[in-house]
């Protein structure tokens, strides 16, 4: 089940995490150009390990819970690096800390929602959050480096990190309101186990 290549794509953003860490503290916008393809290539496996799942049938429970587990980790990770070097500050630290908070909200209501056996189906909205956080985040990344190929590289992460507080604001109010709903209702208990056979002789049905 962890060898599937799915789960191996998950895997590896996980993995990818110390190397990003660790260009932060190299100088040089060589640095900063690895880091960003880093980035940007933990960003399409993202997508990639969810549609090969999909499309070859292998959906795990592992992969279920490692993939919102590494997303996080990563973006997490990331705008903490923005903010500890001074890639972002000001009002700009106010999107980061909008997208944490929504991190961790979801993560608490799906936990909750799990027991009451309700999934929570990933909306379009919440698909274009994403994408416009990953490519934000790549360009905050990269930074001043990127303008010789992109002029205002810095103010374009910017300004799609601002877009994705306030889609991350709008998707999570969806997802609370989903929990909220649920509230009132008794987690569901895991079913009883069968009881084994005595000296041969199979158990009746109940």
């Amino acid at each position: 089940m962890a060898t599937r290549i799915p789960n191996l794509l998950t895997f590896s953003r996980i993995a990818v995490i110390p190397l990003l860490v660790a260009l932060f503290w190299v100088p040089g916008d060589g640095a900063r150009w690895t880091a960003c393809l880093l980035f940007t290539l933990a960003g399409i496996t993202d997508y990639l390990d969810g549609y090969l799942a999909r499309t070859w049938g292998e959906q795990s429970q592992l992969g279920a819970l490692l993939d919102p587990i590494a997303d996080k980790l990563l973006v997490a990770t990331t705008l903490l690096l923005l903010a500890a070097f001074g890639r972002i500050g000001g009002l700009t630290l106010l999107p980061a800390i909008i997208i944490l908070c929504r991190e961790i909200l979801v993560s608490g209501l799906r936990e909750f929602l799990a027991g009451l056996n309700v999934g929570v189906p990933v909306t379009r909205l919440a698909k274009w959050k994403t994408g416009i956080q990953m490519v934000a985040i790549g360009f905050l990344i990269v930074g001043d480096a990127g303008d010789v190929v992109v002029p205002y590289a810095a103010e374009i992460g910017v300004v799609g990190l601002w877009v994705a507080a306030v889609l991350t604001v709008v998707t999570g109010y969806d997802y609370l309101r989903e929990g909220v709903t649920h509230l009132d209702e008794e987690p569901v208990a895991p079913p009883k186990p069968k009881k084994a056979a005595v000296d041969g002789v199979r158990p009746a049905n109940p």
